[in-house]
Formats: structure tokens, sequence, C-alpha cells
């Protein structure tokens, strides 16, 4: 749960130390973020320094040619696996709420998230990461977490922490944007600078509804029962 600062890198944190069940999740393991644009030699060391071995990047493929890592000569795995289909633009055309969002990814997407997921049980630490970190990333962290039996308050409020980790001017930014090219939008600044607890507790809440638990909605969509153990041993000492 603590703040790793990576020069460059918004967002960025330790998922470390969150309870779950009598176990708490191990620090060192997985890191989550926003994208590593402006990753500058400092914040390429910091990630060196972490011993990063693989980075899970949840962007499409005009984002990432858009804003590409600045990785340079970091030896680290890049796993590719898009968890938008069709346009960012088109959820703030649409003023899709951000529990609708989240019912997407999991519901259109269901398999890369699954990919992502193994793609933590395959080389650690590893980062996960999209443009903010906020939507993609906190599905797929929370997902992950939650499978692996981190308490469930715990889950959301490591997703909802993120509200506070984005720079204001940043988000005062985004908000101008909204009003000038979106200004009836009713649900767009939420989409774009918010992380409630209730978006996250919505999404536990759907998958157990329609799975029985996070974990079973890995389970329904390919993972095996011994990849779910390795998860919850990777996570949680």
């Amino acid at each position: 749960m603590s703040a790793t600062l990576v020069s460059g890198a918004a967002n960025f944190r330790d998922v470390g130390g969150l309870p779950a069940g009598s176990g708490r999740t191990r620090s060192g393991v997985l890191y989550r973020s926003g994208n590593l644009v402006q990753v500058d030699e400092a914040g390429r060391r910091t990630l060196r320094d972490l011993g990063l071995r693989r980075v899970i990047d949840l962007r499409d493929a005009a984002e990432v040619a858009h804003a590409p890592s600045r990785l340079d000569d970091l030896a680290v795995e890049v796993q590719h696996e898009p968890l938008f289909l069709g346009s960012v633009a088109s959820f703030f055309e649409r003023d899709v709420t951000i529990e609708q969002l989240y019912a997407a990814i999991v519901d259109d997407g269901a398999d890369r998230v699954v990919a992502a997921i193994r793609g933590i049980l395959r080389a650690q630490p590893v980062l996960v990461h999209c443009t903010v970190g906020k939507d993609r990333t906190g599905v797929t962290v929370g997902i992950a977490l939650a499978a692996a039996g981190v308490d469930r308050d715990a889950v959301i409020a490591d997703y909802a922490r993120t509200e506070q980790l984005l720079p204001a001017e940043r988000n005062e930014k985004v908000r101008a944007a909204i009003r000038a090219f979106h200004p009836e939008s009713v649900n767009a600044e939420d989409l774009a600078t918010r992380s409630p607890a209730r978006a996250m507790r919505s999404l536990l809440d759907k998958l157990d509804r329609e799975y029985g638990s996070p974990a079973g909605f890995l389970r329904a969509h390919g993972m095996s029962a011994d990849e779910l153990h390795r998860l919850r041993e990777v996570l949680v000492q």
C-alpha cells in the first residue's frame, strides 16, 4: 500500500500490505501505475532498483503509439493486453457511467483480464498499468486481489486511493477538455478523474451475483484451480 516515487510515472504504487484474512499482500511483488511515457532516467533507475521483471500494458495500440513507454534499456518483458474494445472516446460520447464502463470491461474483455492476471503469475515483480492507472488497471488489479483473498474493503480502498494520487493540474486540464468537447455529459468527469469506492463495490458485487465470486469469474473464463492457488501464493503472505 506504500507509494513509491518513480520519477515521471503518475499514480505508481505497491499493493503490498493489504489485509487478506490472517495474512497480508506481499510488498515488492505487484505494482500499479499510469502510463510510463514521461519516465526519466531517475525513474528508470528506480524501476531497475525495484527489480521489475514484467510490465503488463492494458492500453490499445493507438494509445501505445501516441504515448510509448520510456523503458529504454530496462530488461523487462512487456505484455500487451488491451482492455478497451473500440476507442476510449466512445465511452465519453455515449456518456456511460463508471459502473457501466467496468461492467463492459469484464463482459467484453474477460479473456484479456484473465490473460493479464496470468501475466502476474509469470514473473514478479510485475507492474500493471494503463493510461491513468485508474479504470483498466483498477479492474484488473481489483479482481486479482479479490480472487487472491484480499479483504473486500481493502480491495475497494486500494482502488479508491487513485483519486487522491492523480495530479490536480492534470485533472483541471481534463475537465477543461470535457467542458469543450462533451458539454452535455453527465458522467465524463467521473470517468476521467474519479475512482469512487461505489464503482469497485458495484463491480465486485456483479461478479458475486454472476459467478459466485471474483475467483469464480476467473474460473469461468479459463483459470484453473492451481492458477488461483498460485495467485494467492504469489500475492499473499
